[in-house]
This record gives C-alpha cells, structure tokens and sequence, in this order.
C-alpha cells in the first residue's frame, strides 16, 4: 500500500466523504452531497487522511468547538483496508493539535462501542458519571 498524510483542509471532494461516511454506517440515502461543503466549511477543524498514490481520502475526522472552550471530535473514519495503520492516530493527533493550537483543552467525543481502547491509548479516559444521550424529536 502506498503511504498515507494527513491535511487539516477547507474543502475536499463531497463524493470522497460520502464514501467514508457509508465505510462508518453514518450515511442514510436521503442525506444531500451538496451539504458536505459547508458541513466541511462549519467545522472547526476537518482532516483527512490521502493517499499519496492516488490523492483519495482514505479517512477523515472533525472538530465542532466554538474555538475558544469546548471541542467535540466527531466522525472520525478509517477505511477498513488502511485501519491498524496508525491512520486513524494521526488523524486524531492533528485534530487535537488544532484544538491545542488554539488553546482549547477541554476535548471531548462519544467513541462508537468497542472502540474506547483506541481512544484511551491516547489520553482520553471516560467520563465517569456522564451518559451520552441524543436527541429524537418532541417527548
């Protein structure tokens, strides 16, 4: 496999995410492309990981934070084939580089099961006495 870099990004190609949103199961048929743009644009901080080969995405990850206190990791995805390649470490460690650079300590995300031994390793720790909840619509 050819090597992989990570780029914090404004912009990327919305059929290249959309493909690694369906790798996440985060994609429904009747989201809309044409939003990926500004989904991107309203990110404090989107990367993406590209294959040096072709210029693909090959994962991605995002920030929402108001850039001054509180930062939410979220979507972060790996394509199966270029998972255990320490791609998805790297897509982390520049997103928290970019909540660092702007002085934002308080970071958090909502690991999908089974994944918060890869989340862990790398400084995060769960959030005792807190649940994640969602909202669903009027009670």
């Amino acid at each position: 496999m050819s090597s992989v870099r990570i780029a914090l990004v404004h912009s990327w190609d919305p059929q290249e995410i959309v493909l690694l949103y369906r790798a996440g199961g985060w994609w429904k048929d009747e989201y809309d492309p044409a939003e990926i743009p500004g989904l991107i644009r309203g990110s404090f901080a989107f990367a993406v990981a590209v294959e040096e080969e072709s210029g693909r995405a090959v994962g991605m990850g995002r920030v929402i934070s108001d850039g001054v206190s509180d930062a939410y990791i979220q979507d972060l995805v790996v394509l199966p084939e270029y998972r255990s390649r320490n791609v998805g470490t790297g897509l982390l460690e520049a997103l928290l580089g970019a909540c660092r650079a702007a002085g934002i300590s308080w970071i958090a995300l909502v690991a999908e099961p089974g994944s918060s031994q890869f989340y862990t390793a790398l400084g995060f720790s769960p959030m005792e006495g807190h649940v994640p909840l969602i909202y669903r619509g009027e009670p």
